[in-house]
């Protein structure tokens, strides 16, 4: 099982909440040192560090392991700021990180990069991975951003996409697969949905209700199966042959643990297919963000 906890990265969304979310408020300082502490003892490679404020960015560098053992990765500005904006706060962000260079930038999400100003910010991009700042540049991307189309487009080394057990689209379309064909690095985010797995099913966003159906069918499935929903939605992402890195975002070091301990279990004996959801109204990313 050490080959799939390689795969294994963090994400830093919970870092930066001021505001309990689903239970989870910002740790602490002490408690983001011992998460990262965790991490890294655990060899994960990937950190995502994504877009905060500055107070933020300045407390995950002061307690990242020296010297730091992740391949950070970062998400710059939208494009309509500027490139020269664009270049200074990708600099300003690796001096609060206190590091000369991330193996990752990236453009904030495929919309933007098709936006008029796309194209001059990923020009930018590319002269900052020429000019040593990062080993690779990449977009973000979603089920509906025609992926394929930007990656031909684009040429990225790297695409952040969403996959779960849940929302299976990129995988059963061959999207994630013919992506890692032409030679980019696929990263899983979105593997837990939002935690609608950990959920009870009487607090599933509003969204969701025409699919409450079909996720209580995944949570029999997984409970048939004698595993839980912590151990089947890595064990599903962990063992997707077309990523290279999934992502997780934890807020505790309890959680940071239980992640750990769960992808070091084998991958349960489960019919992945049945659980999948088909409803793209119901899987809509605008959904979420309204919820």
């Amino acid at each position: 099982m050490t080959s799939l906890l390689a795969k294994l990265g963090l994400g830093s969304g919970q870092f930066g909440l001021d505001q309990p979310v689903g239970g989870r408020g910002r740790p602490r300082d002490a408690e983001t040192r011992e998460i990262l502490a965790i991490a890294a003892r655990a060899n994960l490679a990937v950190m995502e560090v994504g877009r905060h404020s500055q107070a933020v960015e300045t407390t995950i560098g002061q307690v990242l392991p020296r010297p730091n053992p992740f391949r950070l990765t970062v998400t710059t500005v939208r494009p309509d700021r500027g490139p020269d904006f664009a270049e200074a706060e990708v600099r300003a962000q690796l001096a609060r990180l206190g590091v000369e260079q991330v193996d990752a930038i990236f453009a904030p999400s495929a919309t933007d990069m098709l936006s008029p100003a796309g194209p001059a910010l990923w020009d930018r991009l590319r002269k900052l991975k020429d000019d040593g700042l990062c080993r690779k540049i990449g977009v973000s991307v979603y089920a509906s951003d025609d992926p394929l189309g930007v990656a031909r487009r684009f040429k990225p080394d790297v695409v952040q996409a969403p996959a779960s057990l849940l929302d299976q689209r990129l995988i059963v379309d061959g999207t994630l697969s013919e992506l890692a064909g032409m030679g980019v690095e696929v990263q899983l985010r979105s593997i837990f949905l939002n935690g609608v797995l950990f959920l009870p099913p009487d607090r599933a966003p509003s969204h969701l209700k025409a699919a409450a159906g079909r996720i209580s069918r995944a949570r029999r499935l997984i409970a048939e199966g004698r595993s839980d929903p912590l151990q089947a939605a890595l064990g599903f992402a962990l063992s997707r042959p077309e990523a290279s890195a999934v992502l997780v975002d934890v807020g505790s070091s309890a959680e940071m643990n239980a992640v750990i301990a769960a992808a070091m279990s084998p991958p349960p004996d489960l019919d992945w297919d049945e659980m999948a959801i088909d409803d793209p109204a119901a899987l809509d990313p605008r959904a979420w963000a309204a919820a």
